[in-house]
């Protein structure tokens, strides 16, 4: 597919020769590049947003959990006569 941009400032086209200089690349190449990397930065960026949230969910389980254990952890000591280590 083709796409073409009109009316780019001529200080923006320079410094985009640049880092396509420093890349060995084509200035062609290098707006390829940079403009899939813009097509999915959203998608990958929701991603990131829905592993943070699981995670995060994750983590208070986890707390839940261990809270649990240690309150059965006391019952288990209290029914067993309080005094012996378990």
């Amino acid at each position: 597919m083709e796409i073409k941009v009109r009316n780019v400032d001529p200080i923006a086209v320079k410094k985009i020769d640049e880092m396509a200089k420093k890349k060995n690349i084509s200035r062609q190449e290098f707006l390829k590049g940079q403009l899939e990397t813009l097509a999915f930065f959203h998608e990958q960026t929701n991603r990131e947003l829905q592993l943070e949230n699981m995670l995060e969910k994750v983590l208070q389980m986890m707390g839940q959990c261990s809270s649990t254990m240690e309150n059965m952890n006391d019952i288990m000591h209290e029914l067993m006569g309080g005094d012996e280590p378990l």
